[in-house]
C-alpha cells in the first residue's frame, strides 16, 4: 500500500501544467487585512475564483477579457481595467448605503464549499450563538459533523466524536497551533470560551500534513477574534437553572494604524448543588473558572508583514461527588465519596508572517507556542496529577511551481512535551516521560481554477518514542457539473495514546487498572497507527423554487495498532493492551438542507456507525457508541428592521439509537447490572433571541426540554467505596431539563 501511495503522490507532484499567463493579486480591506472569500470574475463571463485565506487570487488572462470585477459582502463592488497579465493589490471599501449592507449581509452560519479540496465545514461566530454555547465543547450542538456526548456522571464535561472516534483521534488546533492534546484531552475543550471564537473549521478525514502527524479522523481549527477587526467593547452575561453563571467581556484598542490589542476576560461559576435524579450525587460539579487572554496584532499589508502575540492564564476548579461531601472534612476518607479537579494553564504563542509584496502567492510563516498545564485531582481514594510543559515550533514556506495553478507548502516542525505524571489506583505509579519530535513536510496543491484540484502531501518525522516514520496524505476534488462536488481523501496518522489523561472518567470507578503489555515505550504500549479513507458527494439544486442541498459522506478508519481500552473484561477492572487483530470504524452520513422560504432553514442528517474492535473476549462493538443517529435543526429569522431589530428562533433535535454498554453482569447486586444495550432516546434544545439594536440583544433557551434522563447514571451509588461503583457508563443526559437566559451588549 505504501509503495502505491508513493507512486500516486509522485505522479501528481510531477504533473505540472504548461506555463499560463495569469492575473494574480491580493484583496485587502480598510485595515489592510486579507479579505477571504471575495469574488473575482471577468465581467459578463462565468470565469471567476474566490480569494483564499491570504486574500490571494489567480485568474487566467485572455485578450477577450479586459474588465475585472471584485465583490464581497458588505463592500462596494469594483471594476478594474486589466490589459495584460500582472500582479495586483486591491483595496475594497465598505458599502456606504444601508440598502447595500442589508441586502448583502446574509450569509450561512454553517458553510460548505464547492471549491475547497478538503471536506471542510466552516462554522461562523453566528452559528455559535444558536445554542447555550459557553465554551468550545458546547459549540457543536448544531453541527451534524460532530457528535457531542457526556463523558461521565462526575465531571460534567462533554466529549466530542468525529467519524465515531473520540477527540484524541482529532487534531484540535487554535489558529493552526495544536492545542487540545496530552494532559488537556479530557477537559481542554472547556477552556476556550465561545465568545472568543471567530470561526471554526471542521475537516473530515485525513488532514493536512502541515499541522502534524497525529490527526486520524479529522481536524478542528479554531480562529479567535482578531484584534484588528474587534469592536471596542463586548459584554455577555449568562445564567441557567443548573446554577451556572458566566460573564464575558472583551476590550479592544487600536494602538496605531498597524498595532491593535484585545483583552478577553471570562469567568464562570456553578454555586448550588443539584441532584435531579436523587441518587445522592451531584448532577454537575460545583466549580469556578477565571480565564484571561491578551492578544496583540501587527499588520502592515503594504510591506507584507503580519504578526500575533497571545498570552493566556486560566484557573479551573471543580468539586463533585456525593451531595454531603465536604473536601475539608471528607477528603481521602470513607465518610462520603468526593472529587476535586483543579487545573492551572499558561499559554504563550507568537505568529509572524511575511507575504512578498511583488509575489503575493509567496509567503513565509513562523509559529511558536509554549504551554504549561498542571492538573491536580483525586476521585475518592484514586489520584491523578499531571503537569505538561510543551513547546511547539512550525516554520512554513508557501510558493508556486511555474504558475499559480501549482502551489506548494514546505517546512519544519518541532515539538517537545515534558510530562510529570502521577497515578494512584490501589498503588502508586510514576509514569513521567519526555517526548521530542522533529519533522519536515512538503504539500503540493494543483487547482485548475475550474473543476479539479488536488492536495498531496507527505512528512517525515523522528520521535524519541515513535521512531522515524513517514506520513502521506492526499485530498482530491472534482466538480462534474454545476453545484456538484465529489471529494476523496486518504492518509495515515500516528500518535501516542495518553491512556490515563484520555480516560480520566475511569478514575471515578472502583475498577483496577491493568496494563498487559510492557515492551512498548508509552506506558508499555506501542504507538497507535491508523489509515483513514473517505469519499463524499454534495449536490445543490432548486426544490419548489427554493435552495436545497444534499450530501453523502463515507469514511473508514483502519487501525494497524491501537491502545485498546477494554471494558468488557468485567466491571471490576479495565485492561489496556496493544491491538491483536482488527479494529475499524465505518462512518456514513446523509445530510439534507433546505430553505423553506427566506429566513427559514432546515438542516437534517442521518448518521450510521459500524465500529468494532477485536478484544480479548472477541470482536465487539465499541461501547457507548450508537449505530444510528438522527439530527435536525430548524432556524428562523425575521427581517432586520431599520434599527437592527430582529427575532431569531432555533430548534435542534437529536435522536440516538441503542448503544452497546460495558459488561456489568458480574456485579453482585442485580440493581448494579445494566443490559447489553441502552434504550434509544431523543433530546430537544431550543433558543429564542431578541435583537433590539445592532448593539444589544437578549436570549432565552432550554436544553433537553423533553426532560429525558438516564435511569441509572451511577452504579453502586448506595456504596461508592464498594466493588460495583462506576460513574463512567453514561449514554444519556443526567441532569434533565435546563433553561437559561443571557444578554449581549456591544460598543462599536
Amino acid at each position: 500500500m505504501h509503495k502505491n501511495f508513493m507512486f500516486f503522490l509522485l505522479l501528481f507532484v510531477n504533473f505540472i501544467t504548461a506555463q499560463e499567463n495569469n492575473v494574480t493579486g491580493t484583496i485587502v480591506d480598510e485595515h489592510n487585512l486579507p479579505v477571504i472569500g471575495a469574488s473575482v470574475t471577468w465581467k459578463d463571463t462565468t470565469i471567476g475564483v474566490t480569494t483564499d485565506e491570504n486574500g490571494f487570487f489567480s485568474l487566467p488572462f485572455s485578450e477577450e477579457n479586459k474588465k475585472l470585477m471584485i465583490s464581497y459582502i458588505g463592500y462596494e463592488t469594483q471594476t478594474l481595467e486589466v490589459h495584460e497579465p500582472k500582479v495586483l493589490k486591491i483595496n475594497v471599501k465598505p458599502s456606504k448605503t444601508l440598502g447595500e449592507v442589508v441586502v448583502q449581509t446574509k450569509r450561512n452560519s454553517l458553510q460548505k464549499s464547492y471549491v475547497k479540496t478538503a471536506n471542510v465545514v466552516t462554522m461562523s461566530s453566528k452559528e455559535l450563538l444558536k445554542a447555550a454555547c459557553c465554551n468550545l465543547s458546547e459549540s457543536f450542538e448544531t453541527n451534524p459533523s460532530i457528535d457531542v456526548n457526556f463523558s461521565d456522571a462526575i465531571s460534567g464535561s462533554k466529549q466530542i466524536k468525529m467519524l465515531g472516534l473520540t477527540s484524541p483521534y482529532i487534531l484540535i488546533a487554535e489558529e493552526n497551533i495544536p492545542s487540545v492534546r496530552g494532559a488537556s484531552q479530557a477537559y481542554g475543550l472547556s477552556f476556550t470560551p465561545g465568545t472568543w471564537v471567530e470561526s471554526i473549521q471542521v475537516t473530515k478525514g485525513a488532514g493536512s500534513v502541515v499541522n502534524g502527524y497525529e490527526s486520524i479522523s479529522g481536524q478542528i481549527n479554531t480562529e479567535l477574534i482578531k484584534p484588528a477587526n474587534d469592536i471596542p467593547f463586548f459584554l455577555n452575561a449568562y445564567g441557567s437553572t443548573d446554577s451556572r453563571y458566566e460573564l464575558n467581556t472583551h476590550f479592544n484598542k487600536k494602538i496605531s494604524d498597524k498595532w491593535s490589542s484585545s483583552l478577553f476576560l471570562h469567568g464562570n461559576a456553578r454555586v448550588a448543588k443539584n441532584d435531579m435524579n436523587h441518587d445522592g450525587f451531584l448532577d454537575n460539579p460545583l466549580g469556578k473558572q477565571i480565564n484571561v487572554l491578551n492578544r496583540w496584532q501587527y499588520s502592515d499589508a503594504e510591506k507584507g508583514w503580519v504578526s500575533f502575540i497571545n498570552l493566556r492564564y486560566m484557573r479551573d476548579e471543580k468539586q463533585t461527588g456525593q451531595v454531603e461531601f465536604d473536601p475539608d472534612r471528607d477528603k481521602f476518607t470513607n465518610n462520603y465519596w468526593g472529587s476535586e479537579i483543579n487545573t492551572d494553564k499558561v499559554d504563550l504563542s507568537t505568529k509572524i508572517g511575511y507575504v512578498f509584496p511583488d509575489m503575493p502567492y509567496q509567503s513565509i510563516g513562523f509559529q511558536n507556542s509554549f504551554n504549561y498545564h498542571k492538573q491536580e485531582s483525586y476521585f475518592g481514594f484514586n489520584q491523578y496529577n499531571i503537569q505538561q510543559n510543551s513547546f511547539y515550533s512550525n516554520l512554513i514556506f508557501n510558493s508556486i511551481i511555474s504558475n499559480t495553478l501549482n502551489k506548494f507548502s514546505t517546512g519544519l516542525n518541532f515539538t517537545s512535551d515534558d510530562y510529570n505524571e502521577y497515578v494512584f489506583v490501589g498503588s502508586a505509579m510514576d509514569v513521567s516521560r519526555r517526548d521530542n519530535s522533529i519533522g519536515a513536510f512538503f504539500e503540493y496543491t494543483y487547482d485548475n481554477t475550474d473543476n479539479f484540484s488536488l492536495v498531496a502531501g507527505a512528512r517525515y518525522d523522528v520521535h524519541n518514542r515513535l521512531g522515524a516514520f513517514f506520513t502521506p496524505r492526499v485530498h482530491m476534488r472534482y466538480n462534474p457539473w454545476e453545484k456538484a462536488v465529489f471529494r476523496a481523501s486518504a492518509g495515515r496518522g500516528k500518535r501516542s495514546a495518553n491512556i490515563f489523561a484520555e480516560n480520566q472518567q475511569l478514575f471515578a470507578t472502583s475498577r483496577a487498572f491493568n496494563i498487559l503489555n510492557t515492551g512498548g515505550k508509552i506506558y508499555g504500549l506501542d504507538p497507535e497507527i491508523a489509515w483513514n479513507y473517505g469519499v463524499s458527494f454534495m449536490q445543490g439544486f432548486q426544490l419548489f423554487g427554493r435552495t436545497a442541498e444534499v450530501s453523502l459522506d463515507f469514511y473508514r478508519t483502519d487501525f494497524e495498532n491501537q491502545a485498546v481500552v477494554d471494558l468488557y473484561a468485567g466491571p471490576q477492572q479495565v485492561l489496556f493492551y496493544n491491538l491483536d487483530g482488527k479494529s475499524y470504524a465505518n462512518s456514513l452520513q446523509l445530510e439534507f438542507n433546505y430553505e423553506f422560504f427566506k429566513h427559514l432553514n432546515l438542516r437534517t442528517a442521518y448518521k450510521y456507525y459500524d465500529i468494532q474492535t477485536d478484544y480479548l473476549s472477541g470482536a465487539k462493538e465499541r461501547p457507548l457508541q450508537a449505530k444510528h443517529r438522527v439530527f435536525a435543526n430548524l432556524a428562523f429569522e425575521t427581517h432586520i428592521k431599520e434599527k437592527g431589530q430582529q427575532w431569531k428562533f432555533d430548534f435542534t433535535y437529536n435522536w440516538m439509537g441503542a448503544q452497546r454498554l460495558p459488561n456489568t453482569a458480574d456485579n453482585a447486586l442485580l440493581r448494579d447490572r445494566l443490559p447489553d444495550y441502552s434504550p434509544s432516546f431523543s433530546v430537544m434544545n431550543a433558543q429564542i433571541t431578541r435583537t433590539f439594536s445592532s448593539t444589544f440583544e437578549v436570549y432565552v433557551g432550554g436544553e433537553n426540554i423533553g426532560n429525558y434522563k438516564q435511569k441509572k447514571a451511577i452504579l453502586g451509588a448506595e456504596n461508592p467505596f464498594g466493588p460495583s461503583f462506576d460513574s463512567s457508563i453514561i449514554y444519556a443526559p443526567v441532569f434533565g431539563q435546563m433553561y437559561y437566559a443571557g444578554l449581549r451588549f456591544k460598543i462599536k
